[in-house]
C-alpha cells in the first residue's frame, strides 16, 4: 500500500513539473525577470531611470515637462557630458533642480547617472543634423573644468548688461516686448521666472531656445543673422542684471516661540 502511495506520489510530482514546464516555469501572478522588485541602486535600465528619476520635470520620453525637454537634438548637441552629469548629480543651484549623486545626498550611483548621460544621447541625439553648425559654447572658456556656477559666472564676466540691452532689443523685442516685460511670449525679466532659473539656464535657452514652445535657437531670431558669441554673452549678462534679491523678514517673535518649543 505503502508502495503504490509513493508511486503515485511521484507521478503526481512528475505531472506538476511536466505542467509547469509547459507554462514556462511560471505560476499566475509570479512576476517576470523584468517585473521582479530590483533595490534602486541596482537598476540599470535606462527607460526605467529616466522614467523615475526625470520624467516627473522634463517630461515623458523627455518632453513636454515643466521643465526643459531633454530630448532635443540641439540642446544634446550643445551640452557636454561634463555639464549633464554635473547637473544630475550636483543639481542646480537656485533652481527646483536636486542633486541625485549619492555623495550629495541622492540615491543614484555614478553608474547610474553615466546611464542616463548616454541613454538620452543613445535615445535622443541626431548628431549628423549639426554637421558642419559652428555651435556656440556651452562654457564661456571651452577648455574650463570649472563647476556649472563658475562656467555661469564667466559669461556674466564676459559679457556686458550695457551692450545687452541693444542686443535684446534686435533679437529678442518682438517676441518678448521692447522691455522685456511682456509680449506675445510673455515676459522674462519677471522676478519669480529669474529667480528661478540659473544664468547657465538663460545662456542654454538663448542658444537652445525651446522648440517645444516655439522659442527660436540662436539662429532664428533674425532670419541670416545668428546671434555671435558676444551678443549671447552680452543678452545673458542683461538679463542677470534684472534678477532681484529676494530679503526673507524673520519675525522675532516667531524666532522666540520657536526657540522655547520642546
Amino acid at each position: 500500500m505503502m508502495a503504490r502511495l509513493q508511486i503515485g506520489l511521484a507521478a503526481s510530482v512528475g505531472l506538476a513539473i511536466t505542467l509547469l514546464a509547459g507554462c514556462s516555469a511560471r505560476l499566475p501572478g509570479q512576476p517576470t525577470e523584468a517585473e521582479r522588485w530590483r533595490a534602486p541602486n541596482e537598476i540599470t535600465d535606462f527607460n526605467q531611470l529616466y522614467t523615475q528619476n526625470c520624467a516627473g520635470c522634463h517630461g515623458a520620453g523627455g518632453r513636454l515637462g515643466a521643465a526643459r525637454s531633454l530630448n532635443d537634438p540641439l540642446y544634446l548637441a550643445f551640452v557636454t557630458d561634463d555639464a549633464l552629469r554635473q547637473a544630475i548629480s550636483k543639481g542646480r543651484t537656485g533652481t527646483n533642480m536636486p542633486a541625485f549623486s549619492e555623495q550629495a545626498g541622492g540615491h543614484l550611483t555614478d553608474q547610474q547617472i553615466e546611464l542616463i548621460v548616454n541613454g538620452m544621447r543613445a535615445h535622443w541625439s541626431k548628431s549628423d543634423d549639426f554637421k558642419g553648425v559652428e555651435l556656440p559654447r556651452y562654457s564661456v572658456d571651452a577648455s574650463s573644468t570649472a563647476t556649472n556656477n563658475d562656467i555661469a559666472t564667466k559669461a556674466l564676466q564676459a559679457g556686458a548688461a550695457s551692450r545687452g540691452g541693444a542686443t535684446y532689443k534686435t533679437y529678442c523685442s518682438s517676441c518678448h516686448g521692447s522691455n522685456g516685460d511682456g509680449g506675445s511670449a510673455g515676459s522674462i525679466v519677471e522676478p519669480n521666472f529669474l529667480n528661478l532659473v540659473s544664468d547657465q539656464g538663460l545662456r542654454t535657452t538663448v542658444v537652445v531656445g525651446r522648440a517645444d514652445i516655439g522659442k527660436p535657437d540662436w539662429r532664428g531670431n533674425v532670419p541670416g543673422h545668428p546671434m555671435s558669441a558676444q551678443e549671447i554673452n552680452d543678452v545673458v549678462a542683461w538679463l542677470a542684471a534684472h534678477r532681484k534679491t529676494t530679503t526673507v523678514a524673520v519675525s522675532k517673535v516667531e524666532h522666540s516661540a520657536c526657540l522655547n518649543m520642546k
